[in-house]
């Protein structure tokens, strides 16, 4: 829940307004769909208790359309060929108005629910006895879990123009209503009936998301999640009104205003979502927010997802200015911060760990959440962070350099890719190492971890950027605080150069669904083991229990354990199950091994269990286990993006049949003889890992440093000029480096 929502637990009784452009489709004929998905939001809240009242537009639109038909048909071939004139728009309101209703009740009796029509117009407020009876009528309705559905008597109402009657001093100040409380569209119908009822809160239904500060159409708008006066009144250009009713966002925002200075919330989001207002009072962070208090939360509001992107765009250009020295020193004092701040790290850390057992997170969850000793601990970390910087430097190495022509020299170097969105689960240890490899890199880096980890990235993220000089900033490293925030994330495009999810198939598939910036990492990790006929006893029961047991939680932790079928007749089966099962090892079978094994089949090939677990199969010999794998490690997942294999490795003595395997799987790491626990930036000599891709591009298996570079070309001449090719010979003779 975003925080400054948080009263959203409160809210009891609630005021929602739907406008023409939800309720009607572009041609003006009525949206049954959009309505149907609202009415069913609001039966849902209704049966839990929530005391809801329905302000609704449309009723002109659908009377337009339908008397524009009904004109059509009883026209004339001359009527016809004269220019047609505007319907009057009372009229269109009060044959509108009947459709409306109808639809309304039609669908709430199918849901079982109870509903009332309240038409009412500016003057009927004037008179406080009509307001008084109408908040008793309304409670009463509320009361008996009735909705009271309201809307503008159009057909009859005197307002033409908003404050036509008033004047300006009227309109300044309130746009709702004054003490008269006297309204002129929907919107401040809306607006005027959360008082008169005391609402906890009044969501308007827009056909955008929320209130951005340009156009929508825009793309460099940007939606506005909570609404400071103060702050947005001066810079907010407002788009054109609504294409059907006669408000628009002007007078949406108007209203919310009005209504939030005097004490009532108010949300403006999409009606077009199915599930906005659920999303709403959930705390979610969805819309924009108006609330009396949004002035005083200035000062505990996030920085702004793009404001955080430009400043780590920028401060990574400084970052890459530096002498290598320089940022090889940065290194080494970050080494040395989290070594001197090693008790606190910890406490942060065991809280993080008890507070997730406590909530009952998973075993494997848990076990990547602690930072103990062994390749996650702070002494460990710091360790790798030094054998990074002692690393050759990446930035600016000349890859290749070419003599074009005479006095004209190219080369092609190596060069930062900018801006890495990061977005990671469970593991503290990932923000350290990610947090390294992008200032070796040269790379400005944004991190979203995840909240079970909250109090320790937080810890590790102060340790490290206390660490940086101030000539850099310490925004070279963002640390993202809610969840709320990727989506904004995402679209930025034009500032963000790398998304690297590190976590569940969901948040991969989640990613790539969401942004056109380049993602690079993997889903599951399903690693295969596979035993030929040719393997030694000894060797083979080694590799299989490092590959499981050593961590299971990890990524590289063997899932899968393909045999020989040979290996079944001979007792080597045999053994491999029995010290697997002696370990602790839950194990599955695949439809042969099952049965002859006499344990559980497995669901799926395709399982990630991150915990003492694996599927057994047999296969028949070296190109089977080639295919098993190539068929069951990989997976398709919602988006159609294909998955591919993570590490795999062959355990035999037969070299044809090694090399047979290792050419032939098509995974981002194959192994011979060794377990799949060596497929790691560390073992691998990269000095840390920002995560291990199955992808292609452009980067695969454990992603270091060279992983988050790209390249430029230098061009040095003597005042050459193309001018048609003319006067250049081309030699294109490569140069020493």
């Amino acid at each position: 829940m975003d925080p400054c929502r948080s009263f959203m637990t409160n809210v009891k009784r609630l005021i929602v307004k739907v406008g023409t452009a939800v309720v009607t489709r572009a041609d003006g004929r009525l949206a049954v769909g959009r309505l149907g998905a609202l009415c069913e939001q609001l039966k849902e809240l209704n049966s839990q208790g929530y005391e809801i009242v329905l302000v609704t537009s449309g009723a002109v639109g659908l009377g337009r359309q339908r008397l524009r038909y009904r004109k059509l048909v009883n026209s004339s071939l001359a009527d016809l060929q004269n220019p047609q004139y505007e319907l009057d728009g009372k009229a269109c309101a009060a044959v509108g108005q009947s459709s409306l209703m109808a639809l309304y009740d039609t669908l709430f009796s199918q849901l079982d629910v109870s509903s009332s029509q309240h038409l009412v117009t500016d003057n009927d407020f004037r008179n406080g006895s009509f307001r008084k009876q109408l908040s008793e009528t309304v409670k009463s309705l509320l009361a008996l879990k009735v909705i009271p559905i309201f809307n503008e008597n159009d057909a009859v109402s005197t307002q033409r123009a908003p404050y036509e009657s008033f004047g300006i001093g009227f309109q300044r100040r309130c746009s709702c209503s004054d003490s008269s409380g006297i309204f002129w569209d929907n919107d401040s119908l809306a607006g005027l009936l959360a008082l008169e009822l005391q609402a906890d809160l009044l969501v308007l239904l827009s056909d955008v998301e929320g209130l951005y500060s340009g156009p929508p159409s825009d793309p460099n708008s940007k939606l506005i999640h909570t609404y400071i006066k103060e702050k947005h009144q001066g810079e907010i250009t407002f788009g054109n009104k609504s294409r059907l009713g006669r408000g628009g966002m002007t007078a949406k925002v108007n209203a919310a205003v009005c209504a939030a200075y005097a004490g009532i919330p108010v949300v403006i989001t999409s009606g077009y979502a199915t599930d906005s207002i659920i999303k709403v009072l959930q705390g979610k962070r969805i819309g924009t927010l108006f609330h009396q208090d949004a002035h005083l939360w200035i000062s505990l509001k996030e920085v702004g997802a793009r404001e955080m992107a430009v400043a780590a765009r920028e401060c990574s250009r400084r970052l890459q200015a530096m002498h290598s020295d320089d940022r090889r020193k940065i290194l080494l004092d970050i080494a040395d911060a989290l070594e001197a701040n090693e008790s606190l790290i910890k406490v942060e850390n065991e809280a993080d760990v008890a507070a997730a057992q406590d909530d009952g997170y998973e075993k494997s969850l848990v076990d990547r959440l602690a930072l103990k000793p062994g390749k996650a601990s702070v002494a460990s970390l710091a360790k790798s962070i030094r054998v990074l910087a002692e690393m050759e430097e990446p930035i600016g190495q000349v890859l290749k350099k070419t003599e074009l022509a005479d006095g004209l020299i190219l080369d092609k170097t190596s060069s930062p890719l900018g801006v890495l969105l990061i977005v990671f689960e469970s593991r503290p240890d990932a923000l350290v190492q990610i947090a390294s490899l992008a200032i070796r890199s040269g790379n400005g880096l944004l991190l979203k971890g995840g909240k079970e980890a909250k109090r320790s990235n937080v810890i590790l993220h102060k340790v490290i950027t206390s660490a940086i000089p101030k000539n850099i900033g310490d925004k070279l490293i963002g640390l993202v605080a809610s969840r709320e925030d990727i989506p904004d994330l995402l679209k930025l495009d034009d500032v963000i150069d790398l998304v690297i999810p590190r976590g569940s198939n969901k948040l991969v598939s989640q990613i790539k669904e969401s942004t056109k910036i380049p993602v690079l990492g993997h889903a599951d990790g399903i690693c295969h083991v596979y035993v030929d006929k040719s393997a030694t006893v000894d060797m083979a029961k080694r590799i299989i229990l490092d590959a499981k047991t050593d961590y299971p939680a990890a990524c590289n932790a063997m899932e899968t354990l393909l045999v020989h079928e040979d290996l079944s007749s001979n007792g080597l089966l045999n053994e491999l199950i029995m010290i697997l099962q002696r370990e602790g090892v839950i194990l599955y079978g695949g439809p042969r091994a099952s049965s002859l094994l006499n344990i559980p089949e497995a669901h799926s090939f395709h399982q990630e269990y991150s915990s003492m677990a694996c599927t057994v199969e047999i296969v028949d010999d070296v190109q089977a286990a080639i295919d098993h794998i190539h068929q069951h490690g990989r997976h398709t997942i919602p988006s159609e993006l294909l998955i591919r294999s993570h590490t795999d490795c062959i355990v035999t003595e037969n070299h044809e049949a090694a090399e047979i395997f290792l050419h032939g799987v098509d995974s981002a790491a194959v192994f011979h003889n060794a377990s799949t626990r060596f497929c790691d930036g560390a073992r691998f000599g990269l000095g840390a890992e920002v995560g291990i891709s199955t992808s292609r591009i452009h980067a695969r298996g454990p992603v270091g440093v060279e992983g988050l570079l790209t390249t430029r070309w230098l061009l040095r001449g003597s005042g050459q000029v193309v001018d048609g090719d003319k006067g250049v010979i081309y030699s294109h003779r490569d140069l020493a480096l």
